[in-house]
């Protein structure tokens, strides 16, 4: 495969040039001896990537940042946050490059960004490199996401370096080549507000409102548009994480993004047992970011957004503050009705089925309490009341502890005659689950990459069971413990 290959496909720099003062000019580190571990072939294609031309020498090079492609600026990217509450002036990228923007075949602009890639004036103490498990994960996790139709960046490749990282021990070092709607975060604007700079802040919200919100630019008051629409994205965002019982693990205000994406899958985890304290990050050790509180969260964050919008809201910050309180007092309707939606899905509701407003919602909180009291598996007890639909009761009925509390439940949902068919088409049946994630990390550290491979055709297509996938289906064996996750740095 030649160059010319690589020449379909135009990097653009609009980051890079429309807010410099928010990009650092900067190169990876070069990597001594790289090797492709894992490409998305259908995402490569779906960017006008050839994914033969990146299983080439120069494409592996460009996944990792050492061949810089026509037209891509590669940038550090500066931003603010609070991390666990505690405000940071400046945090920015230390150890990723933004190498530009590419059109994908919908006619979208998307960002490829390097995970990885070396230390940056970012990287305060850090090494700014990764190593390949936690890279992995990011993969399996995010394109999960993508299966279960949640709002997500994608993994386009990881690649090993050939260098060994210090973590507790050392590890093979690699690089993550990831794509995003953007990388705008609200701690993006908490710099730009920071900087007392009012045209970087402006140039900054008009950046947002043209990638993500171009119908911001007629309304009334575009700045409170492109508020409400990030109220709106996150409240749907998170509804969805709850729903498949997801737990983030790490989120900052440098890690929520504008166009309501999930980014940064570092301690992150799927509930096996449901626990609404559930708590998966080794650095959460007040579970501030516990599984019920990611809504709440949420909210928070959202208002340190509205915090730095205000100069351009209203001149008159009485005004500016009533308008943005008056958004993100909306944020608790949409995420309840986002949930309240998702949750009838989940049972097999529709139409007047899901209007029966005191009937759906008690179903819903007796459900959780079955959940709760009985230490389910969140996954399997709603992918079992498919086969309930259609007349199995058993699995279910093997899952729970009253068998007199659940029967009556089960009556009682029996009686709106759920609908199976949209039932397997929201409960999936394959997750990451945490207990082969970790054997497919494990493995792919000591260069056995097939787990990895085996996992991601099963959550990759996660509402269709298949033979021979029966493994992927179960939570974990008794002896498999407590589950703590950690950023990789």
């Amino acid at each position: 495969m030649t160059a010319a290959a690589e020449s379909t496909v135009t990097f653009e720099g609009h980051f890079a040039r429309e807010l410099a003062e928010l990009a650092v000019p900067w190169q990876a580190e070069d990597a001594p001896n790289p090797e492709l571990l894992v490409l998305n072939d259908r995402l490569a294609t779906d960017l006008r990537l050839d994914p033969q031309y990146l299983r080439s020498p120069e494409g592996v090079l460009l996944l990792v940042g050492n061949h810089v492609p026509a037209g891509a600026t590669p940038v550090a990217q500066a931003y603010a946050g609070h991390q666990f509450g505690g405000y940071s002036p400046l945090l920015g990228d230390g150890r990723a490059l933004l190498l530009g923007e590419v059109t994908d075949r919908g006619g979208r602009l998307v960002d490829i960004h390097l995970k990885g890639s070396g230390r940056t004036p970012f990287a305060r103490a850090g090494d700014g490199r990764a190593v390949v498990g936690p890279m992995l994960r990011e993969y399996i996790v995010s394109e999960a996401m993508h299966a279960l139709r949640i709002p997500t960046t994608r993994s386009l490749a990881v690649v090993a370096t050939g260098r060994q990282v210090r973590r507790d021990g050392m590890l093979p070092g690699a690089v993550l080549a990831r794509v995003a709607g953007s990388h705008l975060r609200i701690g993006g604007f908490q710099y730009a507000r920071a900087t007392e700079n009012m045209d970087l802040l402006k140039r900054l919200a008009d950046h947002a409102i043209n990638r993500h919100c171009p119908s911001a630019t007629a309304a009334a008051n575009p700045y409170l548009a492109l508020f409400g629409s990030v109220v709106s994205a996150q409240a749907e965002l998170v509804a969805s994480w709850m729903l498949v019982g997801f737990v983030h693990g790490v989120m900052n205000t440098d890690n929520m993004t504008i166009s309501g994406e999930t980014i940064d899958y570092g301690p992150c985890a799927f509930m096996d047992t449901f626990n609404p304290a559930a708590v998966y990050s080794s650095i959460d050790v007040s579970g501030r970011y516990a599984y019920s509180n990611q809504p709440v969260v949420a909210e928070w964050n959202l208002a340190r957004l509205a915090e730095a919008l205000l100069p351009l809201i209203d001149a008159d910050q009485d005004k500016a503050v009533a308008s943005a309180v008056e958004v993100l007092g909306g944020f608790r309707g949409q995420y309840s009705s986002a949930w309240t939606r998702g949750m009838a899905a989940k049972l097999g509701l529709r139409g007047n089925q899901e209007d029966d407003g005191d009937a759906a919602s008690a179903l819903v909180d007796d459900a959780i309490a079955i959940l709760k009291e009985g230490s389910v598996d969140y996954t399997l007890f709603f992918r079992s009341l498919g086969k309930a639909a259609r007349g199995d009761l058993r699995p279910v009925r093997g899952m729970v502890r009253d068998l007199a509390g659940s029967d009556a439940w089960l009556e009682r949902w029996q009686a709106l005659q759920p609908d199976a068919e949209l039932m397997d088409t929201v409960n999936p049946a394959y997750i990451p689950r945490n207990h082969l994630v970790e054997e497919a990390l494990a493995a792919a550290t000591s260069g056995d990459l097939a787990p990895v491979r085996r996992l991601l055709v099963a959550v990759t297509d996660p509402f269709t069971e298949r033979p021979g996938l029966e493994r992927y289906l179960q939570g974990p064996p008794e002896d498999f413990g407590s589950y703590t996750t950690f950023c990789g740095t």
